[in-house]
């Protein structure tokens, strides 16, 4: 498993050795399929010993999600600290929308390491205690854009099941068909189509 985390300050030489590792792991992705990436050659590549990628970070899922989470921080804290209307101050409608176009824009410049999770998802064992989870849905950058946009649509339309539409609309942005479309530098087209759907659910009757 990962490192839990504590409060004691991050010793100075497993912060370099995080950093070697992450930055190695991005150069892969740039140049494989994530597929092709193993542990080993993330070793290799950062300088360190395997065992030390799998302490800090347990598996490739676990590697994965905490790259994806280093490069979602910045959205983390423009929303809950930042000017709006991604920040706090903007009326629902208006954050909603700015948070879901951040969204598409962080996933389209992530479109290799969003595939690598999506297939190390795909391909891991499901965990003993709860069979039914889904490793997607539960690492913690989905769950906090899943419950900020739910939060949104609640404070904005009480009477809908906010929990479930906020599944939906981030349920598109992971697959590989949308993928295919930022791939292909679509992504101002992506973003509307999200808009106008999160539109409806904000204005329907």
């Amino acid at each position: 498993m990962p490192e839990a985390p504590t409060d004691r300050p991050e010793r100075a030489d497993a912060a370099r050795n995080r950093r070697a590792i992450l930055r190695a792991t991005e150069e892969l992705l740039a140049r494989h399929r994530p597929e092709q990436i193993s542990m080993e050659q993330v070793a290799a590549a950062a300088g360190v010993g395997k065992g030390t990628v799998f302490h800090r970070f347990g598996s490739r899922m676990g590697l994965m999600e905490a790259l994806m989470a280093e490069r979602a921080l910045a959205l983390t804290e423009a929303v809950t600290t930042g000017p709006p209307p991604l920040g706090p101050g903007a009326p629902p409608r208006e954050r909603l929308l700015a948070f879901l176009d951040a969204i598409v824009d962080v996933v389209a410049r992530n479109k290799g390491l969003m595939a690598a999770l999506g297939h190390a998802a795909s391909t891991a064992p499901k965990a003993a205690a709860d069979p039914t989870e889904d490793p997607r849905t539960a690492h913690p950058v989905y769950g906090f854009w899943h419950g900020h946009i739910a939060d949104l649509l609640a404070a904005r339309r009480p009477d809908l099941d906010g929990e479930t539409q906020a599944h939906l609309l981030l349920a598109g942005l992971q697959s590989q068909s949308v993928l295919r479309l930022l791939e292909r530098g679509e992504g101002e087209r992506v973003a509307a189509a999200v808009r106008t759907l999160a539109e409806a659910l904000l204005t329907a009757a």
